[in-house]
């Protein structure tokens, strides 16, 4: 015969668990807005209701429901637009939306000191590497002409130009933008926006030579469809940009 404590014991471990985790009013409607954000319900470009409206809605007060639109827009799902006409849209979430919120949550892990620079270094370069490969398979004629449109830009100025640094932007965005691999052209757009070591690097007249004739062959796989030269390139120069960017930390510290 079972015992009164064997009964409690049993029917302890056969209870159902109903129970789940009870959530604060601005963690209620941050969830409710973003179902319906991503479900379609609210789509984008829409303009959500106002704070006043919205608190009505949830029965919250407006400090509360900012504070959920402050998250989402942390989130990359909402931006916000000030003024009279303004307020908080929904946003588009594709690749750009993507590489957008990767490339601000990178800046603060950076900032931080969470992630090191040369952590990021090498990430992107394990990206880079496939992503010229696909550029030299999937390129059209207009990619080619806007890579040379670049390098004509890149040949005329000088190492010392505030624009050197927006063009080699330039130039690698729209290569991970041409491996037609939209997920792998936003993280290369977020990494490098965060480790752009043109930005700060001593551009010499012989490193700006360098780097030039590096972006030069790179082009030249890609003009030609070759996959295989496309990688040894990308390689050589984001190495040499990394060296070239220790050796002068190094020598700063000495």
């Amino acid at each position: 015969m079972m015992d009164i404590d064997d009964a409690i014991s049993n029917g302890a471990s056969q209870s159902r668990i109903i129970g789940q985790k009870v959530l604060r009013p601005r963690q209620q409607v941050e969830e409710l807005l973003r179902k319906a954000i991503l479900s379609g319900q609210v789509r984008a470009t829409e303009r959500l209701p106002a704070e006043t409206e919205l608190a009505r809605q949830f029965s919250v007060s407006r400090p509360t429901i900012r504070e959920a639109l402050s998250a989402l827009e942390s989130q990359g799902l909402i931006f916000k637009v000030p003024g009279a006409g303004g307020g908080s849209f929904v946003q588009t979430v594709d690749h750009h939306a993507l590489g957008q919120v990767v490339q601000e949550s990178m800046h603060n892990l950076l900032s931080l000191g969470s992630v090191s620079f040369a952590e990021v270094s090498m990430v992107r370069q394990y990206l880079e590497v496939p992503a010229v490969a696909l550029a030299a398979i999937n390129r059209t004629d207009d990619d080619l002409e806007e890579l040379d449109t670049i390098m004509e830009e890149q040949r005329t100025r000088s190492v010392d130009d505030p624009m050197i640094a927006d063009l080699d932007a330039r130039f690698h965005i729209a290569i991970a933008r041409m491996s037609g691999n939209r997920i792998l052209a936003s993280l290369v757009y977020a990494l490098h926006s965060e480790s752009e070591p043109v930005s700060y690097l001593d551009l010499s007249p012989d490193v700006g030579r360098e780097t030039f004739a590096q972006h030069r062959s790179i082009v030249k796989a890609i003009a030609a469809g070759d996959p295989l030269a496309g990688e040894v390139a990308i390689a050589e120069h984001l190495t040499y940009l990394r060296e070239h960017l220790k050796a002068r930390e190094e020598a700063q510290r000495v």
